[in-house]
């Protein structure tokens, strides 16, 4: 089975003593990052600085002519060539391009969202025997058809684009040494899903559709609105398909079970499903979160020299050529600015969060994030007596920093 017709959203992943050995070194990052914040704050490796301090890892995310993406190489094969503003500068194109898109992304569309996740996310839970998968059966299945079906983007014939979109993230974002296997897949799904999104915008030319994000940018282009011909329309949604529903079955399930190590917040959240407070909710699953993001920290590009935390006994220069590791996970744990953050606490302000970023480059989808991954758990929060399935299948397993799976039960 080639990668265009695979169903296995993840690849094979590291077994045995290797998966163990990958187990313990995301546990003990924590320490790891404790550790650099109090004695070294940038710390430096080689051509690699890391950066582990709330301040520090703010500053980084905020200088954008010092510190830029390091995406623009990968996009370019996953786009044809074709730019997207995930890897520009602070350009006039950058601000252009993403400008067109909050014309077709409204804030207007984040309640139904929210309804459609909740919706599904009942059903499937409504339907299962009182076990649910959460990783695949729940959270991917939710996040993929409700976000494929809002940008307009549906299944590719004979192709599933949970593995399409899901392969091609990992290329992007999780694949610091170059796979040569997850290359070939990736050079076989990128032209393969630019051909199905000009096949599906041709359609709808043709054929108008309903309101969805492509329809809005279709309707854009005949008024001559930059920033919307075929090409750009194409790349952004394949930009939305890469860097939107692979995320919350990374993040949401690793939530769940921060909930499921602590009954007391889990019983709570629970409470507030069954209430139906969503906001607060949100502030459980937000929390839960920290204590495991997405992942340890983002890379930047030094493009000049320059200077981390100038001014304190910590500052350090960094060279042009360098990588700078901005460690929010650390970053959200730093007494400094978060709060006794060893404590569970579904309360704190937003500002405590750097979740999806900071910035130039915060991520554009927050705000369907804040709108939805809450949701995707109500229903199953809901349930009576929520726990753990027995054995090894309640237990959150990992595939490198993919969630793989995890099972509960209730009556």
């Amino acid at each position: 089975m080639n990668a265009l017709t695979s169903r296995d959203v993840l690849r094979p992943g590291k077994k045995g003593i290797a998966r163990w050995i990958g187990g313990r070194v995301f546990a003990l990052m924590p320490y790891a990052f404790a550790f650099f914040r109090r004695w070294k704050p940038v710390v430096k490796f080689g051509g690699m600085t890391l950066t582990s301090r709330y301040d520090d890892v703010k500053e980084v995310f905020g200088t954008d002519p010092v510190f830029g993406t390091p995406y623009k190489a990968k996009l370019d094969v996953i786009m044809g060539g074709e730019p997207f503003f995930l890897g520009m500068g602070d350009t006039p194109l950058y601000h252009r391009d993403t400008d067109a898109m909050r014309m077709v992304v409204l804030p207007k569309d984040l309640p139904e969202l929210g309804r459609k996740v909740e919706a599904m996310a009942e059903a499937i839970v409504a339907a299962a025997p009182g076990r649910v998968e959460v990783v695949d059966t729940l959270v991917r299945r939710v996040t993929f058809s409700v976000l494929a079906d809002y940008f307009g983007v549906p299944e590719p014939k004979g192709g599933d684009l949970r593995v399409w979109g899901t392969r091609l993230f990992e290329f992007q974002f999780a694949d610091p040494k170059g796979d040569p296997a997850l290359r070939a897949d990736v050079d076989q799904i990128a032209p393969a899903l630019r051909a199905h999104i000009d096949a599906e915008i041709a359609a709808r030319k043709a054929t108008p559709g309903r309101d969805d994000v492509l329809t809005r940018c279709l309707a854009l282009q005949k008024k001559g609105v930059p920033g919307f011909s075929d090409v750009e329309i194409r790349t952004n949604l394949m930009g939305f398909i890469v860097g939107g529903p692979p995320q919350p079955p990374m993040v949401v399930p690793q939530a769940m079970e921060q909930l499921l190590r602590r009954p007391k917040e889990l019983a709570a959240a629970q409470a507030a499903a069954r209430a139906g407070d969503d906001d607060l909710l949100w502030g459980y699953v937000v929390e839960a979160m920290r204590f495991d993001p997405l992942a340890p920290g983002l890379p930047r590009n030094v493009l000049v020299d320059g200077v981390i935390a100038r001014g304190t006994a910590h500052q350090a220069e960094v060279k042009a050529g360098d990588t700078v590791l901005a460690a929010f996970a650390s970053a959200m744990m730093d007494p400094r600015r978060v709060t006794d953050p060893a404590r569970f606490d579904p309360h704190r302000p937003a500002s405590d969060y750097i979740h999806f970023g900071y910035s130039l480059h915060q991520c554009f989808g927050r705000h369907i994030n804040r709108a939805t991954l809450h949701l995707m758990l109500k229903p199953l929060l809901k349930r009576v007596n929520l726990r753990r399935a027995p054995g090894g299948a309640g237990r959150l397993v990992k595939n490198g920093p993919f969630a793989e799976s995890l099972t509960v039960v209730f009556d």
